[in-house]
């Protein structure tokens, strides 16, 4: 399955974006999601961001704020529930209404979309999976796809010795995704415990700041510096109108980000990027695709472990494939400038 720019389509942004940040990652997945809703590739329901693990974080409104005043959008941001799922199949129903409050967005923007609904989960699987046993049916009805940025992508996890992070924030949660009644694009953050190496079937890849920070506009650029820098939510908009930012980014064009979501995002907007980087529709051919999405078969242990084999007659779970390894990392580099230029 491939989602057309043409669809009336409505995406869910699931994330852990924290004030001060966890991981800098989730503040440019969210700047991609919100250049490309600007662009007219889908409408954004809202973004649904995980309950803080931690006291001194918080979710960043200001992040939400910031790129709503950039873009010109109006999308609200929902705060998940601090209860784990107890298994694969709970669906909230012993919690109080406000830790529920993540899990009935959800339902409510399923119900309440014109078209289809992705979503796309970059932190914890918690709220979409209670939302998905409150109304398995909705999901079958009204979900075009779950892109599920988690895991280990090897079909040999007898040697993996820690779950991956997104994971073990709710190995329960992350179980129940794979129960779901509607396609599922799998897109592990790793190939295996040997992280942060551009391998087959796992996502990381990275860039240096200079590639790319230095091309954004001014606001964009002051919209980064404000979460690395680890500035206050109060200013948040004298900041991004008229903080001088360059010296900052000076310093910091040498700094390597590790990434993950990219090239799923891009998927979800019905495009994907050739080998000089171009956003294009997926049916234009191409030559030697840099990557793709497999049909398999799958499953998830209630502790998080996966078992998938290729199978090309499935028609709704996939699995994210780099197909030219020595291409990923510069092509998803020229393709994040692309998205956000």
């Amino acid at each position: 399955m491939v989602l057309k720019k043409n669809m009336k389509l409505t995406v869910i942004h699931q994330t852990d974006l924290f004030r001060p940040h966890q991981d800098p990652d989730d503040h440019w997945d969210l700047a991609c999601v919100y250049a490309l809703a600007a662009k007219g590739y889908f409408d954004v329901a809202g973004i649904l961001i995980d309950h803080p693990p931690a006291s001194d974080k918080a979710p960043d409104i200001t992040a939400v704020s910031q790129l709503n005043h950039i873009y010109g959008l109006r999308i609200p941001a929902i705060t998940g529930s601090s209860i784990p799922l107890n298994s694969r199949n709970d669906s909230g129903s012993a919690n109080y209404g406000i830790e529920n409050r993540g899990r009935d967005f959800v339902i409510s923007a399923l119900g309440n979309a014109p078209g289809k609904v992705a979503i796309n989960i970059v932190g914890s699987c918690r709220d979409v999976a209670l939302a998905l046993n409150a109304d398995p049916a909705l999901f079958r009805e009204k979900c075009a796809a779950i892109y599920l940025n988690a895991g280990y992508g090897t079909r040999n996890t007898d040697n993996i010795e820690e779950l991956e992070y997104n994971v073990r924030l709710n190995a329960a949660a992350y179980a129940a995704i794979f129960d779901a009644p509607c396609p599922l694009y799998w897109c592990p953050c790793f190939e295996d415990d040997a992280r942060h190496v551009v391998k087959e079937w796992g996502t990381n890849w990275g860039f240096t700041h200079a590639d790319v920070l230095n091309y954004l506009s001014p606001m964009l650029q002051r919209y980064f510096i404000s979460m690395y820098e680890r500035e206050e939510a109060a200013p948040w908009l004298r900041y991004l109108l008229s903080q001088d930012v360059n010296a900052i980014i000076d310093r910091r064009k040498d700094e390597y980000r590790n990434m993950w979501s990219t090239a799923g995002i891009l998927h979800m907007a019905g495009l994907v990027a050739n080998k000089a980087g171009d956003l294009k529709q997926p049916d234009v051919e191409q030559d030697h695709p840099v990557y793709c999405f497999e049909p398999i078969d799958v499953s998830c242990s209630d502790e998080g472990m996966t078992r998938w084999s290729p199978n090309p007659a499935a028609e709704n779970r996939f699995i994210f494939h780099v197909l030219a390894l020595d291409a990923y990392q510069n092509v998803m580099t020229m393709a994040l400038k692309n998205i956000l230029i």
